[in-house]
């Protein structure tokens, strides 16, 4: 009986197109993962590392002293601050890699969390009181503020809700209805715990999002004249906010200096006291139990005596840099949500530099806000590195230059 040769089986033999579909895919996932990142990313990412870092040497320089005096190593603080830093750098960038639509996904969430995590501010035995405001938790040693996790959390929920209605927010009703009663309890939550410069920073979130996310200016100009006008009460009604800006109103600073002026004067001398150069890194005197909070709100005026002029410059031109990355942001997007939390973030990190830095010359009363990246407190540092992290994530879904211009001509068109 004949026999005949078969060839080889075709299942014995992967075909060859699947394979090269796969050789294909593979190369094009490389292809993303190693793509070139906008200019945006690069300026803002190392903007924010080289405010940690710089942050990390002069608290190490403002602890020294005091720990060594407390008679613990002086390396004790900054090793704590480091700590977050570490942490919150890798967050930074993971969550850089998160896509948009995650970020709008825990906006709800994130807000109900966070109001929640800030009234555990209010449970006894867990919440601390500080200089009479109660806005800090200790958990196994570790002391947190809620309330700068809470400034993420209303930029991503203000983003989503006007994302959600930007058709209708020429509309009165549909701009107040929910962001002003949400906006009011939360920002309600850390005024109960008598923090007003907190809740001046919220209310500037909660403006800068109505700001980008282009409601019309008459619409705009009412929940400003509230803001302001609550926030008028808030220091009217509160005996010691008061006495604050009586002293910062005084012209005669001297008669006040062992009271209400005693801080913001000794800022004044430690920053005189550096000149242009600076008395050297290490060397400032106000940092020996002269002048308080040299650490947290007065880290700018350490700044300026140990580097002088020169470093506040720096300081000054690593923020005004990290502005124009985000605006570069808020400027290219072509979505609304990503254009709004990108706009509440800047408000949020910027605007909270000038005012500590404002308090720190004397243009503003003390009000108790700390330097983003450079004060020390690790869940301030957490909360803008992750901050950061949402920009890096916006920044790579930018499009490019010629999808910008034909969206323009369109909108131009229409």
């Amino acid at each position: 009986m004949a026999t005949t040769t078969r060839g080889p089986s075709r299942a014995a033999t992967p075909p060859a197109e699947p394979a090269a579909r796969r050789t294909f895919s593979a190369r094009v996932f490389l292809g993303k993962a190693l793509a070139p990142v906008p200019s945006e990313f690069l300026l803002i990412a190392s903007t924010a590392l080289l405010l940690t870092g710089f942050g990390l040497v002069m608290v190490l320089s403002a602890t020294m002293a005091t720990d060594m005096a407390k008679g613990v190593s002086p390396f004790e603080t900054v090793v704590k601050q480091s700590v977050f830093a570490i942490l919150g750098i890798p967050l930074m960038f993971i969550a850089s890699r998160l896509p948009i639509l995650f970020w709008k996904r825990v906006a709800w969430p994130a807000l109900i969390l966070g109001v929640l995590f800030q009234l555990l501010v209010f449970v006894p035995g867990l919440g601390v009181e500080n200089d009479g405001n109660r806005n800090w938790i200790v958990v196994a040693g570790i002391q947190a503020q809620p309330s700068e996790f809470l400034k993420l959390a209303l930029a991503l929920w203000l983003g989503y809700v006007l994302y959600r209605k930007h058709t209708l927010l020429g509309l009165w009703r549909h701009v107040f209805i929910p962001v002003v009663p949400v906006g009011a309890v939360v920002i309600g939550t850390v005024v109960l715990g008598k923090d007003l410069g907190t809740a001046m920073v919220l209310v500037l979130i909660l403006l800068g999002a109505l700001f980008f996310s282009g409601v019309k200016l008459r619409i705009f100009v009412l929940p400003l004249v509230l803001a302001v006008g609550s926030v008028a009460v808030l220091a009217v009604t509160s005996p010691n906010r008061m006495r604050r800006i009586m002293s910062f109103l005084d012209v005669d600073t001297a008669a006040c200096y062992y009271d209400d002026c005693y801080q913001s004067l000794h800022g004044i001398w430690g920053l005189a006291g550096g000149g242009v150069f600076g008395v050297g890194l290490g060397n400032s005197r106000e940092k020996y139990d002269w002048l308080p909070a040299a650490a947290h709100d007065y880290i700018f005026a350490i700044v300026g005596e140990e580097l002088g002029l020169i470093g506040c410059a720096v300081v000054l031109v690593l923020f005004a840099l990290f502005a124009v990355g985000s605006f570069h942001i808020i400027r290219k997007t072509l979505d609304p949500f990503v254009r709004i939390v990108a706009g509440a973030i800047t408000v949020w990190i910027v605007g909270q530099a000038l005012i500590n830095i404002g308090v720190v010359l004397r243009l503003f009363p003390v009000l108790g806000v700390p330097l983003p990246f450079m004060s020390q407190g690790g869940t301030s540092l957490l909360s803008v590195l992750i901050a950061c992290g949402v920009l890096l994530s916006f920044a790579r879904t930018l499009p490019s230059h010629q999808v910008q211009t034909r969206a323009r001509a369109t909108a131009r068109r229409g």
